[in-house]
């Protein structure tokens, strides 16, 4: 949820800047929706993987070890 929520607002400021530049310097530029799409799949990839690796880690751990540590 967080990394698609962080992706959700990089694609609102991806699709910001350039639509600042064009209205300011007057330069067309062009955003995708392959690009866009990518941005965000990326980033739930990325939330997925670093998230799900900590996670099977922690359920893997014996309980009592885990509290004995801290």
């Amino acid at each position: 949820m967080l990394s698609t929520v962080g992706g959700l607002i990089g694609v609102t400021i991806g699709l910001l800047i350039p639509w600042l530049v064009t209205r300011l310097a007057g330069m067309p530029t062009v955003v995708t929706g392959y690009s866009l799409a990518l941005a965000l799949g990326v980033s739930m990839s990325v939330g997925i993987v670093f998230g799900l690796y900590p996670a099977q880690h922690a359920a893997n751990l014996d309980p009592i070890e885990a509290l004995r540590h801290e």
